[in-house]
């Protein structure tokens, strides 16, 4: 059972180099009680792709999330509402 919803929609848009990428993520329930970690990505206005993670541990699906929201953030990703405002975060 997920105790929390954890969900996140970043984008990475630059004009010069015609980038506008998008990456989300949120931790759903699977029919059998796991916690599955669900990632989204690719360019803004395609489908993109899709990979699922399954954990028997809600902490364990937390833990991944965690890293791979810092290492978004690294690479330039910021929640759209900064993105539109030009904010650096």
């Amino acid at each position: 059972m997920i105790t929390q919803p954890y969900q996140l929609y970043v984008e990475r848009t630059d004009a010069t180099k015609n980038m506008a990428r998008f990456y989300a993520m949120s931790i759903e329930p699977n029919l059998f009680g796991q916690a599955c970690l669900v990632r989204r990505w690719g360019r803004i206005g395609a489908n993109g792709q899709e990979r699922v993670h399954h954990f028997t541990r809600e902490e364990e699906a937390v833990k991944l999330f965690l890293e791979l929201l810092r290492k978004r953030r690294s690479h330039g990703y910021r929640p759209k509402s900064q993105v539109e405002q030009g904010g650096t975060g």
